[in-house]
């Protein structure tokens, strides 16, 4: 059986979200610890728009999770934490949010994206122009490194592909070079 038609199955051919039956979307839940059917719900158009480009967002669309919320399947639950997470600054949002309860797993998986986070507690790679590293950009390095426990140094120019951040600590990113997993400092690399 398809995934879409199991999740139809599942949800009665309605938005899992919304109640919607129109124009519905097999959606995959962001940071899933599962697969298949379990890491996917359902969803409207509509709600798939909003969920996708928060700038969109109507927070009267989303009263129906006042219904919706209460579903046994975790990957619902988790979307209705991170839409009223997101909906916060709204007065009703976070009465639901009291009651909504979610086991330690689902809670994690709800967090994991990061909704909700204050963005000034959140660690900030910045490159040596000030830009913003991201997990999975490239940089190139602007000095040349002696590389700690390695025979090599790093040559000024050295294209950093694909880099991983160092959550607790905003001066160190990771990256391969010379085929070699390395931790660099932020200060020596400027974003491409």
């Amino acid at each position: 059986m398809s995934l879409e038609r199991e999740l139809k199955k599942r949800s009665g051919s309605v938005c899992e979200l919304s109640g919607e039956t129109d124009n519905l979307k097999v959606y995959t839940v962001p940071k899933s610890p599962g697969t298949g059917i379990d890491a996917h719900i359902l969803i409207s158009e509509t709600c798939l728009e909003q969920i996708e480009d928060p700038d969109k967002t109507d927070p009267n669309h989303w009263r129906c999770l006042n219904d919706n919320m209460w579903s046994e399947v975790p990957a619902v639950q988790v979307m209705a934490w991170r839409m009223l997470t997101r909906l916060i600054s709204e007065s009703w949002p976070q009465d639901l949010l009291d009651m909504l309860y979610l086991d330690e797993d689902t809670l994690a998986w709800a967090q994991a994206t990061g909704e909700g986070d204050d963005p000034d507690d959140m660690v900030k790679h910045i490159d040596v122009n000030g830009a913003t590293l991201e997990a999975g950009d490239a940089v190139v390095l602007i000095k040349d490194l002696a590389v700690k426990g390695a025979s090599f140094i790093a040559k000024r120019g050295t294209a950093v592909r694909n880099i991983a951040l160092v959550y607790d600590n905003p001066e160190h990113i990771e990256g391969r070079v010379n085929g070699q997993h390395i931790v660099i400092l932020t200060k020596y690399v400027k974003k491409t």
